[in-house]
């Protein structure tokens, strides 16, 4: 299954909410999204910075990802931004490949 790294900062309402409900409901909250969408949780984090949370979550596929990604995003209470993660493997079966590509000028 595919591996999403989503990072988001809170707006000011979502800081107001997080302040009122905890950091441990929030993970509670994300676990449970995440396995209605046929996924599961991996890691979750808060932090300090630019970044006010991480999670690594598997999920079925793309488009899962994405419709995640949108519905946070939609409700106005985090900026969120997803990174598909690519394990070594397929790193690998990437080098493996040929691309027949000329940059600009050559």
């Amino acid at each position: 299954m595919p591996k999403y790294l989503y990072q988001g900062s809170y707006t000011q309402v979502g800081a107001q909410g997080l302040l009122k409900e905890g950091g441990t409901s929030r993970k509670e909250t994300v676990s449970k999204m995440v396995e209605s969408m046929g996924g599961s949780l991996e890691a979750f984090y808060f932090a300090f910075g630019g970044t006010d949370i991480c999670a690594i979550v598997d999920l079925p596929d793309h488009a899962t990802a994405a419709a995640l990604s949108i519905a946070v995003g939609a409700a106005g209470t985090i900026n969120i931004t997803t990174t598909v993660l690519i394990d070594p493997e397929e790193i690998d079966a990437a080098a493996e490949k040929t691309v027949n590509y000329r940059p600009p000028g050559q």
